[in-house]
């Protein structure tokens, strides 16, 4: 992939075509020519009009566990692939990234709000513990072919929220191992068929049937070591660190970065986004003082970071199979089971973040996203297509002379260049 952000774009997909073997069909559904049709988005959601592109690019020089990864995202951020791939290159060069998974269950709950002897209850439950399991798994039995199911049920206790209530509520939580799928679905399913037998069991009436997307029984770690770093550039980056634990709206923003990396994958695959991001932030603020979702911290002369995070992804079943790209860009990182998935995403995501904190332990996140932004800006100013390579050029002198550029710059340097052509074609 050496060179891939020089080259055009048609080289750029003859390219990736060679390196991950896709066939003629695959390339015309990545150049937009056989992408998501109106008929196929009539089944994934409600009261279709149109679809809405995205921009998907290649983020480079990822070396995961060893194994040299092209990774797909859909994005329309300036600078997050850009970023991260510069990124990836300095880690590799200087380090390596590792990844692994803790665990590989989703939570399913049931909620029973008003419970007036939880005790009895409680007993009834972990009493009959196997009986609701084999009901469970009796629902499922594609997936326990598959080798998943229901492994476990817990039951917690919880105080009502309302200081007068005598009540507790019980809540039973099914873990369910999900294999290569996502699993909202099926897990939804199971709680559902539970009810009508937990409430006959305990004689107490059922709640809430639902997921949880703080999946915190399915992790995704990933370590980061950069050897020999600058003990300037260290310090700063784990400086930024200490910022984001000791304040949540500096950890806010500290975790968006890292969700810049880790949202792209997801999108460009098909999966739900939206989850990951939920339990992700649930999961920062699990000790009750929302915290950093990464750490790094100097050890001698090396830089170490890691990112633990609930990544609950899947491989089959609904839009990441239904969904062309999202096949394309599942081959494409040559994923064949949902933990790696996981794993690419939370690599990604820590190196992403080191992205961003390296550029505020130096240059400044301003200064290394104006050199990106130049080409929004010559779109914004009305810039043609032939015309924004040279609204660009002329950006970055401006830049480097007076250390910002704005829309009004694009405005003067578009308006310069046209005169200038007038003026050629005139005499």
């Amino acid at each position: 992939m050496e060179g891939f952000h020089r080259i055009s774009r048609t080289e750029r997909l003859e390219r990736l075509a060679r390196i991950c073997d896709l066939t003629q069909e695959e390339m015309q559904t990545l150049s937009g020519e056989k992408s998501l049709s109106l008929d196929v988005a009539e089944h994934l959601i409600e009261n279709v009009v149109g679809v809405f592109p995205i921009p998907m690019g290649i983020a480079t020089n990822f070396r995961i566990d060893g194994r040299i990864v092209p990774v797909p995202m859909a994005v329309e951020e300036t600078s997050i692939i850009a970023a991260a791939s510069a990124t990836a290159k300095w880690v590799g060069q200087n380090g390596e990234i590792s990844t692994r998974v803790q665990g590989n269950l989703i939570i399913g709950q049931v909620q029973l709000p008003s419970v007036r002897d939880t005790q009895k209850a409680r007993l009834v439950l972990e009493k009959n513990r196997e009986l609701l399991m084999g009901l469970a798994n009796a629902c499922i039995p594609g997936l326990t072919e598959r080798g998943g199911g229901v492994r476990d049920l817990v039951v917690r206790e919880l105080d009502r929220p309302e200081p007068s209530s005598s009540c507790k509520m019980l809540v039973l939580h099914l873990l369910c191992d999900p294999c290569d799928a996502m699993g909202a679905n099926l897990i939804n399913q199971v709680c559902e068929a539970l009810k009508p037998r937990i409430e006959e069991l305990t004689g107490e009436k059922v709640g809430l049937c639902i997921l949880s997307n703080l999946v915190d029984g399915k992790l995704a770690v990933a370590e980061v070591v950069v050897r020999g770093i600058d003990p300037v550039v260290g310090r700063g980056i784990q400086e930024a660190v200490s910022f984001a634990k000791a304040d949540p709206y500096r950890a806010a923003t500290h975790n968006k970065g890292i969700l810049n990396g880790i949202d792209p994958i997801l999108i460009a695959t098909g999966n739900d986004w939206r989850a990951v991001e939920a339990g992700a932030h649930a999961y920062a603020a699990r000790s009750g003082r929302y915290q950093p979702l990464s750490d790094w911290w100097m050890d001698g002369a090396d830089l170490r970071g890691k990112i633990e995070l609930p990544m609950a992804v899947g491989i089959v079943g609904g839009v990441t199979r239904t969904h062309p790209t999202a096949r394309v860009s599942l081959k494409i990182m040559k994923v064949a089971k949902a933990e790696e998935l996981a794993r690419i995403c939370a690599a990604v995501g820590l190196v992403q973040n080191l992205g961003a904190l390296k550029a505020l332990a130096t240059v400044g996140i301003v200064k290394g996203h104006m050199h990106l932004h130049a080409a929004n800006l010559a779109i914004a100013a009305g810039a043609e297509i032939h015309e924004i390579a040279s609204v660009r050029t002329r950006l970055a002198e401006v830049l480097r002379v007076e250390k910002k550029i704005n829309l009004s710059h694009a405005k003067q340097i578009l308006e310069a260049l046209r005169g200038s052509k007038a003026d050629t074609e005139f005499a």
